[in-house]
């Protein structure tokens, strides 16, 4: 699944350079209660300040039938 963020400018800063990461090593969500290998979360980040802007998982379709 393709994300892309809406956000232009940091609402902590104010700056406008924004940039994009990941969780490396074992850091992955996994659902509760289901066995899965989970998925690998994604962040759009303040290049300026290192603020988190939105965090999201690369395959929300791994936690369908979660709650």
């Amino acid at each position: 699944m393709n994300h892309s963020t809406k956000a232009t400018v940091c609402p902590k800063c104010g700056g406008e350079e924004l940039g994009k990461g990941k969780h490396s090593g074992y850091a992955t969500m996994y659902p509760e209660n289901k066995m899965s290998l989970g998925s690998v979360i994604e962040y759009i980040i303040c290049t300026e300040c290192g603020y988190i802007i939105e965090s999201y998982v690369k395959k929300p379709e791994k936690f369908k039938g979660t709650l």
